[in-house]
């Protein structure tokens, strides 16, 4: 069955419901959690400054910089806060869990530490993006479906209800 379970996990609300979802599977096959954060500019609420254009404002390039440095380590450290929660959660409810937060493309280094760390199972959160979105914003959790070096288990996002639908691209079923 499954000893180490990877848990690939950003700083979305979704990823609360992974972290739940991953514990209670935990929990039912005693397996340990490896809980990682791939810090990457792709993730929502990382900080994203573009620095195209500035070689002719060398101060300003600099001042911008420096800002994002800044702003880059306040989101290493939010992401070292959220790891050590999932961690402090996983210990309450007596599984052995431990975490890595690496840089880099997210589906490659997940499926890269499942490799060399000999992941059993990996849990990943999918937001629901198909068709031109998907091809548009990528998948990590497509990428990863393809490239994973064992199982992967994806935890459904939130689904556009049909209330969301707006009435041009609502379908009527004729019989």
């Amino acid at each position: 069955m499954f000893h180490k379970i990877l848990v690939a996990i950003d700083r979305s609300e979704h990823s609360h419901q992974v972290f739940d979802q991953a514990l209670d599977l935990a929990k039912a096959t005693n397996s340990s959690l490896m809980l990682l954060h791939v810090l990457s500019s792709e993730e929502e609420g990382s900080p994203n400054v573009s620095m195209i254009g500035l070689d002719y404002y060398p101060t300003i390039a600099g001042e911008i910089s420096e800002m994002h440095q800044k702003q880059w380590a306040d989101y290493e450290n939010r992401g070292l806060e959220m790891l050590r929660s999932y961690v402090e959660q996983a210990a309450a409810a007596d599984v052995s869990a431990e975490f890595t937060q690496n840089s880099g493309s997210p589906g490659r280094t997940i499926c890269e530490f499942a490799r060399t760390r000999e992941a059993n199972l990996i849990l990943i959160g999918r937001r629901g993006h198909s068709g031109l979105n998907e091809l548009l914003l990528g998948s990590v959790s497509n990428y990863v479906l393809h490239h994973a070096p064992c199982s992967v288990l994806t935890v459904q996002g939130q689904v556009r209800e049909p209330s969301e639908v707006t009435p041009d691209k609502q379908v009527t079923a004729v019989s």
